[in-house]
């Protein structure tokens, strides 16, 4: 099992700023489109985290012309670029998955201080 652990820390990330759940983050990813290699920034609430060390995941949704769309990020993965927190969400729960039911104001989360 101590194999496992040291290979798997070296591809973790060490400057990864503190996620939680209900935070607003833009996650900047790296694209690839051909031979052409650009960055897409994605910006939106983190509605759940899952898993743990190496395999740690966040899913980000954000609503664009009244349509939700949610992303799953490796944390870890080579291709994200960085995670900025824009806000800082105050929640009471692991998971926000009733985000999908509410449109506009509802579907805020408020800030913590």
């Amino acid at each position: 099992m101590d194999l496992i652990k040291t290979l798997t820390e070296q591809y973790m990330k060490p400057e990864l700023p503190a996620l939680n759940v209900g935070d607003t983050v833009r996650v900047t990813v790296r694209v690839k489109e051909g031979s052409r290699e650009r960055t897409q920034a994605f910006e939106g609430i983190i509605i759940a985290k899952k898993h743990g060390g190496i395999n740690e995941t966040i899913t980000v949704r954000r609503i664009s012309y009244n349509v939700g769309c949610e992303k799953v990020f490796p944390v870890h993965s080579p291709t994200i670029v960085s995670v900025d927190t824009i806000r800082r969400g105050k929640v009471r729960r692991a998971k926000l998955y009733y985000l999908r039911d509410r449109v506009g104001k509802k579907a805020k989360v408020k800030e913590r201080l």
